[in-house]
């Protein structure tokens, strides 16, 4: 019998879970050499992991609503963004933050938006101000994504759509189709499979059969990897090689970036009912804000007094963003009825006209 075709999947990794170097310092991708560079992705993993914390203490003081935190997650989602342009446009899902806090989203719109303001997809920066919002709905972000870097083609433009999504969300038609439509049509798509082994409370060894989720892209004809996703150094290496094939026109790409969810799935959550704490403390032996700390500390270029340093000020920033956000004037009832039709229906008038008068009665 003769064989139809036959792939394997290639894994990289740069920096072991002590934060030392498996690969010979001269084979580090240029970036990777530059240890200023290095320092400032650090720091921004810091800056997410500080922002994060924030965040769920806003959450359990009802001065926020739901909030899906990025606990052990800042290198895939660091790599991601630093290794974006300018010009590009990233699709997101809900927990990100690394990526797009690079890319110029503050903390206070982020607060505005899971705070039940839709204002805070309205990003005031670029680049992020031509981003996609944040997306709840699982893996439709991939579609859009999809359509963008068909537009992107279309219009002979050298940008590249981005999108992240879940293991779980990997499994859903809106990503599979998103990946066929990228392979059929040579689209400048990078997707990225951020697996961080729990879709909510379903494990990783139930949700499919395959042996890699990298491998969903082989279907789709696009060339895959599978990184260590607590390795910046692997995600960022990945994805600049994967935008700069999507860039020069050779079409799509899928990376499948193995980490953990070290927290719960949001705030409405509680993994204590569905994971072992073993696991959880394995995985945190593992995570990537300690793994690249080790590394720059092994080269001098770091140590606990900027550590200190750089906490408070990262405490400082926090403590503003966190003011701006609690000082945002609420929008006016009328909001609810005023940007969604062009003529507002008659049964919606009644009730703008209803809300207006229950909202004067409580003033």
């Amino acid at each position: 019998m003769s064989i139809a075709a036959k792939f394997e999947i290639e894994y990289l990794q740069y920096l072991d879970p002590e934060g030392k170097l498996v690969v010979k310092e001269k084979d580090l991708p240029a970036f990777a050499k530059d240890l200023d560079h290095m320092v400032e992705l650090y720091k921004l993993m810091v800056s997410t992991r500080v922002f994060d914390t924030k965040s769920i203490a806003l959450q359990r003081t009802g001065k926020l609503g739901t909030y899906a935190s990025c606990l052990g997650h800042e290198a895939a989602h660091v790599g991601i963004g630093s290794a974006m342009k300018d010009e590009d446009v990233y699709a997101p899902s809900y927990r990100e933050y690394g990526a797009q806090l690079y890319r110029g989203v503050q903390p206070r719109e982020v607060y505005t938006y899971w705070g039940g303001d839709e204002r805070g997809n309205d990003y005031q920066k670029e680049p992020a101000r031509h981003d996609f919002a944040w997306s709840v709905p699982i893996a439709t972000q991939c579609l859009h994504a999809a359509g963008s870097a068909l537009a992107f083609k279309i219009r002979d433009e050298k940008r590249v759509a981005v999108c992240t999504v879940g293991d779980g969300g990997s499994s859903k038609a809106d990503f599979y189709g998103a990946i066929n439509i990228a392979g059929a049509q040579k689209l400048p798509l990078v997707a990225v499979i951020v697996n961080n082994q729990w879709a909510i409370s379903v494990p990783r060894s139930i949700q499919t059969g395959a042996e890699t989720l990298a491998q969903k892209a082989i279907a789709a004809g696009l060339p895959t990897i599978q990184v260590d996703g607590n390795d910046i150094i692997a995600v960022r290496k990945a994805m600049e090689d994967a935008l700069e094939r999507a860039r020069n026109g050779e079409g799509a790409s899928v990376i499948e970036a193995v980490t953990y969810r070290l927290g719960d799935h949001t705030t409405a959550d509680d993994a204590r009912r569905y994971r072992e704490n073993d696991e959880v403390e394995e995985a945190r032996a593992k995570e990537p804000v300690k793994r690249l700390r080790a590394y720059l500390e092994s080269k001098k270029v770091w140590d606990q007094a900027k550590e200190d340093a750089w906490q408070a000020e990262c405490d400082e920033w926090m403590d503003n963003e966190v003011n701006a956000y609690l000082e945002t004037e609420a929008q006016p009832v009328t909001a609810m009825f005023d940007y969604t039709f062009a003529e507002l229906p008659e049964d919606l008038a009644r009730q703008r006209a209803e809300a207006i008068s229950l909202e004067s009665k409580e003033h």
